[in-house]
């Protein structure tokens, strides 16, 4: 596979310029020259501090390797990196070598500190004579710093159900901060009818999930997401398998899962606190941005109480009325509860997967056991410490359609939740953007069947939120346009039509 030339986000494009050349020239030398281009997975950057972030490249010349492990030698190679002020990287900063070791899949965490606060920064490797990508990424601001900051909502991305175009009309959106909610990749073998195929049959090794976020990272709208901004990633099912909550007593499946968990973190531009430990990662974290927001960015999938309830369809179910039981898990929601009560910020976001608000999905009183409608008494813990803060605002994704909802405790609205579609699973989907869903649940005030994500930006005095979508994802390039925008005020957790 060919070099992959710098990345084109709307107005701006990282230009490499002539201090390219020497910093090839200088590039610590591990692998017999020549060489394929190691850097066929692009770049990435996430979990922001008002001093630093974490960098992430993997090398791999042959990204499809059957064996996981990208065509690359059994031994350690050294790989540069540096951060700059500048796109042509004339005002470098900070300049480092970071082990690719042959157990990590030759992957690269580089958790950067002493930078300054709130400020955008650019970044790229080198290795066995070439240069990766460059990267665009920030720092958090200082503590008190209210200034605005717009993210983008994405999850969903299902590889050979279509193009990744929403990746790319997000990048063009040129967001400071990315939320990714999880489904980042599925684990199927290519389906019949597929758009692109997969390569390798169903995930279940270590060898295949390593392939298969390899496959995903070699598309060249992915790998614009992710130069244009750091992400905030969490995972939902597909990153193991389909419901795997529900799977956990299957023969072979704690093999499969510590398999998955790894993959997952050598792939994600996450810090040593989330290095998995056996069948146990710690993804629940929370990030500060200034006093304009904390995001509290919650696992939903890994400490469930028991399935009582299935994860279909079902009607009078009492075990979702049990107290003791808990979606996110007692430890993580007490953790949530205490994150809430110290906070301060004046935007606390829920980043989280499943289906917050209640949703009656028939007249008989129907609910989705797999969101919080199958743990109602735990989603009221959680609506209850809203209270403690100034404004609640829940992401979440899974469900591959845009919703944007009221939250309801009482019959006081206390909360907003805005609902990314995917980036392509239900493939095109239709412009229907009335339901029966809508006439059931009057705080439920918008739908979209269409693929694409949530544009939202954080200010002062309100969030506005943008529905963005793609008409298509079965044939590529399509536009992107919004399809609603709401605004929620300070201190007024209604949505409001822009």
């Amino acid at each position: 596979m060919g070099g992959i030339a710098p990345l084109a986000f709307g107005r701006r494009t990282f230009v490499l310029g002539a201090a390219a050349a020497s910093l090839v020239a200088s590039a610590p030398r591990a692998l017999a020259a020549p060489v394929r281009d190691p850097f066929t997975l692009g770049v990435a950057s996430g979990d922001p501090t008002p001093d630093g972030m974490v960098l992430w490249t993997r090398l791999a010349p042959d990204p499809l390797a059957a064996d996981g492990l990208g065509g690359m030698p059994g031994r350690t190679v050294p790989v540069g990196w540096e951060i700059a002020e500048d796109e042509a990287f004339a005002r470098v900063v900070q300049r480092g070598v970071a082990d690719a070791v042959p157990d990590s899949a030759h992957t690269v965490h580089v958790e950067a500190t002493g930078l300054a606060p709130g400020r955008e920064y650019f970044y790229r490797f080198r290795a066995a004579g070439a240069l990766s990508p460059a990267g665009r990424t920030r720092t958090a601001p200082a503590p008190g710093t209210l200034g605005a900051l717009t993210t983008c909502v994405a999850s969903c991305a299902d590889y050979p159900v279509g193009w990744f175009t929403a990746y790319r009309r997000l990048a063009e959106d040129e967001p400071g901060l990315v939320l990714h909610l999880g489904d980042y990749q599925y684990e199927y073998a290519t389906p019949e009818g597929s758009v692109r195929p997969v390569a390798g049959p169903e995930t279940t090794a270590l060898s295949g999930y390593r392939q298969r976020h390899a496959q995903y990272k070699t598309d060249p709208d992915l790998q614009a997401a992710h130069a244009v901004a750091p992400w905030l990633v969490v995972w939902d099912d597909h990153e193991v398998v389909d419901n795997w909550a529900g799977r956990a007593t299957e023969p072979g499946f704690p093999e499969r899962r510590i398999a998955a968990f790894r993959a997952y973190y050598e792939h994600m531009p996450l810090r040593r606190t989330s290095v998995p430990r056996g069948i146990d990662m710690q993804l629940y974290r929370r990030i500060g941005w200034g006093a304009l927001a904390t995001f509290h960015l919650m696992d939903t999938r890994q400490y469930r109480s028991d399935q009582a309830c299935g994860d279909g369809m079902r009607v009078g179910c009492t075990a979702r009325l049990d107290p003791s039981r808990s979606l996110p898990g007692v430890a993580q929601e007490a953790w949530l509860r205490a994150g809430l009560r110290s906070s301060g910020a004046r935007w606390d976001v829920l980043g989280q997967q499943v289906f917050f608000a209640e949703r009656a999905r028939a007249s008989d009183g129907a609910y989705a056991m797999d969101g919080w409608d199958g743990y109602a008494p735990s989603r009221d813990r959680v609506l209850a410490g809203f209270a403690d803060v100034r404004n609640a605002v829940v992401l979440t994704g899974d469900v591959h359609t845009h919703w944007a909802n009221e939250l309801v405790r009482g019959d006081r609205v206390v909360g907003t939740e805005l609902v990314s579609s995917s980036i392509t699973s239900g493939a095109d989907g239709d412009a229907a953007g009335d339901h029966p869903d809508l006439r059931r649940n009057p705080h439920l005030r918008f739908r979209s069947n269409r693929r694409g994500y949530v544009r939202a930006r954080y200010a002062a005095d309100g969030v506005t939120a943008d529905f963005r979508v793609v008409d298509a994802v079965t044939t590529p390039g399509a536009p992107v346009r919004t399809a609603a925008s709401f605004v929620i005020p300070d201190r007024d957790p209604g949505l409001h039509p822009a």
